[in-house]
């Protein structure tokens, strides 16, 4: 058999395939992200299964989470799949599941408000962070948010094939609307940046992590996506509705919306504590 060699063009294909499977921009992005790595650690050696298990044994001793590692498999996996090399593919890690998560973390509700007050001084910052936290988008989704859908009081999102709608709290929606007022903007996305395009994530990665030193809050738990998970455990705290927790995060499976509510190990041990059964 020919030896399978990988290449850019390979993966050139591999992202029209995905494009044409309607994957969104962001998925697609994570893909070639992902196996743009195994073709820097293949170097033009040919593909076969022990290349891709070697693959699967460095990500481990880089360090990677198991859930990093697995996450990369999936898209190394699928482009096999893609490229009909089936017989390279490779099993995820197993693990036991998590019951907590750790304390450097997750963001808490009191660091939220720390990073809040900071970012009094930066308008549009401070308004995007209660933004996602209040209905935890995906920072990808903020696009949506325009001038016509802030009137409305509902978001249309469009993600994964998929289309939810976001009900805007009443006092976000007013602060929207006086954001709109105040910055003249008449159609379009709300949030842009001065050259007029929508903010998107390494913009606003950016200006969160510039926050922290004022906020005196630890910048690895800094990032859009913990403002979600922090929307994720009120709302959760509130009702106890994990099914209805995942439709208002657009998940297809509770499972991934279960990783959303976790506590730490802080609060997993302290309920123990509570159950009081050492005498």
């Amino acid at each position: 058999m020919k030896d399978r060699v990988l290449s850019q063009q390979e993966l050139d294909g591999f992202r029209r395939h995905l494009l044409r499977e309607e994957k969104s921009l962001v998925t697609v992005e994570k893909y070639l992200r992902d196996t743009g790595k195994f073709l820097a650690f293949a170097q033009k050696r040919p593909v076969t299964k022990e290349l891709t298990v070697a693959y699967k044994q460095t990500l481990q001793d880089c360090g990677y989470a198991v859930r990093s590692v697995n996450s990369m498999l999936a898209s190394l996996n699928s482009m096999m799949d893609y490229l009909g090399w089936h017989d390279c593919k490779v099993k995820k890690l197993r693990c036991q599941r998590q019951i907590y998560c750790a304390e450097d973390q997750e963001l808490t509700r009191e660091e939220y408000l720390r990073l809040l007050e900071v970012s009094r001084r930066y308008p549009q910052l401070h308004l995007v962070l209660q933004t996602i936290c209040s209905t935890g988008i995906r920072v990808s989704e903020l696009r949506y948010f325009t001038e016509e859908a802030v009137r409305c009081g509902e978001i249309s999102v469009r993600c994964k094939n998929k289309i939810r709608t976001i009900l805007l709290p009443v006092k976000l929606q007013e602060r929207l609307l006086k954001y709109l007022e105040e910055r003249h903007i008449t159609a379009g996305p709300v949030f842009v940046t001065r050259s007029g395009r929508p903010l998107d994530r390494s913009n606003i990665w950016t200006q969160m992590k510039k926050l922290c030193a004022a906020a005196e809050v630890n910048p690895a738990k800094v990032y859009p996506h913990n403002l979600r998970k922090l929307f994720a455990q009120t709302f959760y705290g509130l009702e106890k509705d994990i099914a209805k927790l995942a439709d208002i995060l657009g998940h297809s499976s509770i499972e991934t919306t279960r990783i959303y509510i976790m506590t730490t190990g802080t609060e997993h041990r302290r309920k123990i504590d509570q159950m009081d059964l050492v005498i």
